[in-house]
């Protein structure tokens, strides 16, 4: 008796192991979840349980457990490369510790060294601590790798997004891109059932896709635009993939939709179909290849006109995505041969903003650890978008302005670190360094108040980050990098009307950023224009890049009418 009720035990227990791997196969993520979680209680304390249910909690976005469960199949199975690289992945989305993601990659590699794309996950957390040595030599590796090895092989050494921030040749980034996009179509047997198009003179449908609708950048800058298209002219539905944080910010942007739809529990192809059979006319990417981004459901093509949009300042390189919005700044005509998408070009910004935003009241300099009377720099941007230049070139602004601050965010002790030796090396108190804290969104526009000049990053340019400073009424001084992520800010003083900060070469950004710290009259100038410039300008006329936005929907629908491929064009405004 007792033996069978040991073999009942068994069985249950194996199919529970058997049923939860074949359902996180097949992208079942609650069965594979419950079914991982039956067998660890059942007493199947095992390594690959742990790192089944671990990964199966990255995809839920549950980063914390999935952290946790991936420790314990590490504890217990050191050696495996596979475990190694998905902690180390896992504490990379997570955001927890850059170096704890480092020390799993680096022995997931030394482990596996035939495992291809390990050293892809690397770069990211090297610029999150500001360890330019080891990423400026992995930019140099995947050249190298580039020269040698052939396109599918090299190119799994980085990924589309993390190439945005390399000083590169477009030609690689443009490869990067399309290799990982044929590796994404490679995983679609076929395209999605579509209905027929609607009757002439029938609304639009119109859908964004997203991880992000939450407390996110891409809510803040768009929540407005959801809320203000025609409905007499489109209907919109938002599909969401992502987590409900519960913020204000979700149920604003959840109500801002005609339909808002949560696609989480599905895998790529059912999501697709769903969509396909909502009779969605254009489907806008918001992240393309943004972390947490799901490009596999516009690979189903589950829309007859797909575009990428606003999260993503690159090319998807690939026939799945049909248009890009853009503007004249960020892709010039010259640049269209680096994108495989047709360019719509907007009159403005290509960003939308949010002209309801709100700010706390302005705290204290000595709130923000900042001295009374000094001339204070700020940069915002994140630790990853800092890299030696620029960082020399900040280094040469206060050593030509004493007595002056640098305000800059870096949030790990290791990249405030690396940016107090690069002070200490030019001869700067690493004092005048002050590191700012991740706050919410209405006290960080607050801070902007006690800043005097925002000093942007080069090979990626501030984006969010800029409009932020902007509405908040900070100058922002930039020059523009090489591509379409090194524009942006340039995009954004262009409309609102600050040209004169958009300077071609980092020798004059510092010449121009020295001569505003002595001229303090001229910056008290810039501030009452971007005061004045806020209301009458395109940048954060919400209302009018709705309808901007909406005439090139319509144009896509016209030339799909019409029957050519997609085909670039400019929005004109009214």
């Amino acid at each position: 008796m007792l033996a069978k009720v040991l073999r009942s035990l068994l069985g249950t227990r194996a199919g529970d192991r058997d049923g939860a791997f074949a359902a996180w196969q097949r992208g079942d993520l609650d069965d594979a979840e419950a079914g991982f979680r039956r067998a660890l209680a059942a007493g199947r304390d095992s390594a690959d349980l742990y790192h089944g249910l671990g990964s199966v909690l990255v995809r839920r976005g549950r980063l914390d457990e999935a952290v946790q469960a991936l420790e314990l199949a590490v504890e217990r199975e050191p050696r495996n490369a596979g475990y190694q690289l998905e902690l180390g992945r896992a504490l990379a989305y997570a955001n927890q510790d850059p170096v704890e993601a480092i020390a799993h990659l680096r022995e997931a590699m030394r482990l596996g060294p035939e495992v291809p794309g390990i050293e892809a996950y690397l770069y990211s957390q090297l610029t999150a601590i500001c360890d330019w040595d080891a990423a400026e030599r992995a930019v140099a590796d995947l050249v190298a790798h580039a020269q040698r090895e052939p396109a599918e092989v090299w190119t799994q050494r980085a990924f589309p997004f993390d190439t945005l921030f390399m000083p590169i040749a477009p030609e690689l980034r443009r490869e990067v891109a399309a290799q990982f996009g044929r590796r994404i179509l490679g995983r679609v047997q076929t395209p999605v059932a579509q209905p027929p198009p609607p009757p002439r003179g029938a609304r639009l449908r119109i859908g964004y896709v997203s991880a992000d609708f939450r407390n996110h950048a891409t809510t803040h800058l768009a929540a407005g635009l959801f809320e203000r298209h025609d409905r007499t002219r489109f209907e919109v539905v938002g599909y969401s993939f992502g987590v409900d944080d519960g913020t204000a910010e979700r149920r604003r942007v959840a109500g801002a939709f005609d339909r808002f739809v949560d696609v989480r529990a599905l895998d790529a192809g059912a999501a697709a179909q769903h969509i396909a059979q909502d009779g969605i006319d254009i489907l806008v990417d918001l992240m393309s290849y943004t972390r947490d981004s799901r490009p596999a459901i516009f690979a189903h093509r589950p829309a007859p006109l797909q575009v990428g949009f606003l999260g993503y300042p690159g090319s998807v390189q690939a026939p799945f995505i049909d248009y890009i919005v853009a503007d004249r700044t960020v892709i010039p005509a010259e640049d269209f041969r680096w994108f495989s998408e047709a360019v719509v070009w907007m009159p403005g910004s290509y960003q939308v903003n949010d002209d309801r935003q709100r700010a706390e009241e302005t705290p204290t300099r000595a709130a923000c650890g900042l001295p009374e009377g000094a001339f204070v720099f700020c940069s915002f941007n994140q630790a990853r978008k800092l890299d030696r230049p620029i960082v020399a070139a900040w280094m040469r602004i206060l050593a030509a302005t004493p007595g002056s601050v640098l305000w800059v965010l870096a949030t790990h002790p290791q990249a405030q670190a690396a940016l107090r030796a690069a002070a200490a090396a030019a001869g700067i108190d690493p004092a005048r360094l002050v590191f700012a804290g991740v706050v919410g969104k209405a006290a960080h526009l607050a801070r902007h108040g006690v800043a005097d000049l925002f000093l942007d990053t080069h090979v990626c340019s501030a984006h969010t980050t800029a409009s932020d400073a902007l509405w908040a009424g900070l100058p922002v001084l930039t020059s523009p990098g090489p591509s379409f992520a090194g524009r942006v800010a340039a995009s954004l003083l262009g409309a609102i009307g600050l040209p004169e900060l958009v300077v071609p070469t980092l020798a004059e950004y510092e010449r121009t950023a020295v001569a505003l710290a002595g001229d303090r009259s001229r910056v008290q100038t810039l501030r009452a224009r971007l005061a004045a410039n806020r209301t009458t300008m395109p940048l954060f006329d919400t209302a009018g890049f709705t309808r901007h936005l909406e005439r090139a929907f319509e144009t896509m629908a016209a030339q799909r009418a019409a029957g050519p491929s997609p085909a670039a064009f400019p929005v004109h405004s009214a």
